[in-house]
């Protein structure tokens, strides 16, 4: 047998994201007998980085800080002695900074994620041009949603020979619901027994927009005044958060595993501004939490509005608040919902059909 093919993925950094959830899922499912991963982080450490250990490969840390450039160096290192054959980049600044040094150092086969066809590569036109010109660099891109492939081809140009719908995916192992368990989370979160509850999973800054979240929260319990919000992550934006929100919701900091979390909790409330396909949204439906969502292109192409989760125009409080009470005052309905949405993420969101599909690629221009 040939010896695996060397991969490199680069990654901005390890802090709390969706990115970095998935690239943990497509290491951890990998064909060792086919490929040797190794997983390098722009700057620091993070949250991620004893999980990546964990799976047994090599992690490197190519700065102490983002804004310390040693990672040029340590990269440029890193590729001359790794003899890779492949290096997927994910996020922009590993887009930006690693792609050009891998074609410098003639890595035959780059990859990257695209994981956000967000608003800011509109309004900000040089970044839509260095997003542009990095991904001509692209032997192929993985899209994680089909309006992202209909955003590189129309409004970057890329040929769609060299795009790829790869979804997002969720590791099934070990998002496996499991209602005996709920009394005993509600207690660990210190949570009302007999409460409905209402989250919010994930990074605290712009993109997931918990400004909403908190206002749609002091919207509902107007009328539900028993209904508990909670959010969970950790980010920039904390503190503003926290005082915005006074009594309304409570904040659970950051979550190293988000399991027990849906153990305890109803609904999913996902009120981000901008989406490719989020990881939160695939638990929650894994773990057979109904969601109510921004009725955003990823999101909608995973849920479908009225069956397996509810979508709200975003940025619309009222919109949001009234399908909350849809599900609060309608329990036969959420829990339909939820065995659709649990049914739906199973057969077709495995990380392991993931990590095939993009193992497949790797395949193809390998030979």
């Amino acid at each position: 047998m040939s010896e695996p093919k060397r991969i490199l993925h680069v990654i901005d950094s390890f802090d709390l994201g969706g990115a970095q959830e998935a690239l943990l899922n497509l290491v951890a499912c990998a064909d060792r007998a086919r490929f040797a991963p190794e997983v390098a982080t722009m700057h620091g450490r993070g949250v991620y980085w004893e999980r990546f250990r964990a799976l047994e490969v090599p992690v490197h840390s190519l700065s102490p800080h983002k804004f310390v450039p040693v990672y040029v160096w340590n990269l440029l290192r890193l590729l001359l002695t790794g003899e890779y054959e492949i290096i997927h980049c994910h996020l922009i600044a590993s887009n930006l900074i690693a792609k050009p040094l891998a074609v410098l150092l003639g890595v035959p086969v780059r990859f990257n994620h695209d994981q956000a066809n967000d608003e800011y590569r509109y309004r900000n036109r040089f970044r839509l041009l260095l997003d542009t010109l990095a991904n001509r660099l692209s032997t192929h891109i993985c899209a994680v949603s089909a309006s992202i492939v209909t955003f590189l081809k129309e409004r970057e140009h890329v040929p769609a020979d060299r795009i790829s719908l790869v979804y997002n995916a969720i590791d099934l192992r070990r998002f496996t619901p499991d209602p005996e368990r709920r009394a005993v989370r509600r207690e660990e979160w210190q949570l009302p027994h007999d409460a409905r509850v209402i989250a919010g999973i994930g990074r605290l800054n712009y993109q997931k927009n918990f400004e909403l979240f908190i206002d749609i929260a002091k919207e509902v319990r107007r009328t539900h005044p028993r209904v508990v919000f909670v959010i969970a992550g950790n980010g920039p934006e904390e503190r503003a958060l926290r005082e915005r929100a006074g009594d309304a919701v409570r904040f659970l900091g950051f979550l190293a595993d988000t399991v027990p979390l849906y153990e305890a909790v109803d609904f999913l409330l996902l009120t981000s501004r901008f989406e490719g396909l989020p990881m939160v949204l695939l638990e929650a439906m894994a773990m057979r939490v109904p969601a109510v969502a921004s009725r955003l292109d990823g999101v909608s192409e995973v849920i479908e509005d009225g069956a397996d989760g509810l979508l709200a125009e975003p940025g619309n409080r009222d919109d949001f608040a009234t399908k909350l009470r849809a599900l609060l005052d309608d329990s036969t309905r959420a829990t339909a919902i939820a065995t659709r949405a649990f049914t739906k993420v199973t057969s077709r969101f495995s990380a392991e059909r993931m990590t095939r599909e993009v193992e497949a690629l790797y395949e193809r221009y390998l030979r």
